[in-house]
């Protein structure tokens, strides 16, 4: 295969692709719980994956994934009618369940609704989010009980915003470990932003991160290890859960698991999904919530939530740069962690020349990224199961500390990062 045609398969979403067919194969987050509140409530559209659908809670609670436009006319069912455990089309009267079955028509006179389905895809609520699988029914994976999903609720935080470039880029991004020390800088103590405190964060800033990973049977797991000047080491240990998931620690102190979702809604838009979840059992205090939504995810003044959650700094005004607090506050001068993670991604274009880069030792977990979903597609079509799609990922934690030179951080990480039961961590 040549670059662009790797790059086409790396990067394609729609139904047929290669990489498409490889993301039906994963539960991918859709809604938050709190989109589809009630029972009977308004519908919401979903763009995923390249199709057009739109989601309802039904009256007993159920919750149905429907293509957007009926199968009689094709008008919007996202205008339709929810009512008594089904969604109606307004324009002549057709009623579609949670599976897709047709089970009323107002305006024909000898009914045929027994014979009319659309599709549908199956749902599951865990987590206070709502997930869809958009695979083949024989080969449904376990759910996506990630052990953030498990925890009580007020342990426990979500976000979205749209990010408009195409999901790799916005994936490799995350992934990427050595820039966090630079493209999230503050210059000064005290900075206007939540990022980089330089007193708080010296070990972090003393020369370029070194990189190891380890393959396992869900993705990869991965260290970022930096130096510190007082012969010392601070490792942070990651996980990557195939296709598209991220599991980061917070920072150090906290003892919380961080991470995202990088969800393809089409070739050129993602989903990105932020979420917090504290595993000592503390509930997230105001505190807490504020300087999370705070890194570029606050709703009102990061994201438009009555805008299809659509970034307000954004491509078509420069991400509001601020030329200023670039001098002084920031390294970037653009407000929020994660919106400066996504402003130099979608700087790049909609779908990133990949045969231009130079890419160097620091990028092995985006070489990585995409050998593991290249192999993946390729198994797929030998009729194999890709990894991640069994539960060998439930129990995963990141973990992070600062270690003496001659400590062994890489043992004592290992035992933080698989808590919860024994398993060859090797692989």
């Amino acid at each position: 295969m040549t670059d662009i045609d790797d790059n086409a398969r790396l990067t394609l979403v729609g139904p047929g692709k290669p990489m498409g067919k490889l993301m039906r194969c994963y539960w991918m987050p859709i809604l938050m719980s709190w989109e589809l509140a009630e029972a009977d409530a308004p519908p919401v559209r979903v763009r995923l994956l390249g199709e057009d659908l739109v989601a309802f809670r039904a009256t007993d609670g159920s919750i149905g994934l429907l293509d957007e436009y009926c199968p009689h006319r094709r008008a919007s069912l996202f205008l339709g009618r929810n009512e008594e455990n089904g969604l109606r089309c307004v324009y002549h009267g057709w009623k579609f369940n949670t599976e897709g079955q047709c089970v009323h028509q107002m305006n024909e006179p000898n009914s045929f609704a027994d014979k009319v389905r659309t599709t549908s895809y199956p749902t599951a609520e865990i987590g206070g989010v709502v997930w869809a699988y958009l695979g083949p029914s024989d080969k449904k994976p376990p759910l996506p009980k990630f052990d953030w999903t498990q925890v009580p609720a007020a342990q426990r935080t979500v976000t979205k915003v749209v990010q408009e470039c195409n999901w790799l880029q916005a994936l490799e991004g995350g992934l990427d470990s050595s820039h966090f020390s630079i493209l999230h800088r503050a210059l000064r103590d005290n900075p206007l932003q939540e990022g980089l405190e330089p007193k708080k964060w010296a070990i972090a800033l003393n020369g370029p991160t070194r990189l190891e990973l380890e393959p396992t049977d869900y993705g990869y797991r991965y260290f970022g290890i930096r130096s510190g000047k007082d012969n010392s080491v601070y490792v942070r240990g990651y996980h990557f859960v195939m296709p598209f998931t991220q599991l980061r620690p917070p920072g150090p102190g906290r003892k919380q698991v961080h991470g995202h979702f990088w969800v393809p809604m089409d070739d050129h838009n993602t989903m990105v999904w932020n979420f917090y979840a504290d595993y000592e059992g503390n509930p997230l205090t105001e505190k807490d919530e504020e300087a999370l939504a705070g890194r570029g995810n606050n709703y009102g003044s990061h994201v438009d939530p009555k805008d299809g959650f659509k970034s307000i700094r954004n491509r078509s005004n420069d991400w509001l740069i601020d030329r200023a607090m670039q001098k002084t506050e920031t390294f970037t001068g653009i407000d929020g962690v994660n919106q400066q993670d996504r402003a130099v991604q979608e700087s790049m274009g909609l779908i990133v020349d990949r045969s231009k880069e130079r890419l160097g030792p620091s990028d092995r977990a985006v070489v990585a990224t995409r050998r593991l979903l290249r192999e993946a597609t390729e198994a797929l079509e030998k009729n194999e199961t890709p990894r991640g799609v069994d539960a060998t990922y439930y129990d995963l934690l990141p973990a992070e500390g600062v270690f003496k030179q001659d400590e062994d951080w890489h043992a004592k990480l290992i035992a933080a990062m698989y808590p919860k039961k024994e398993r060859d961590v090797t692989m």
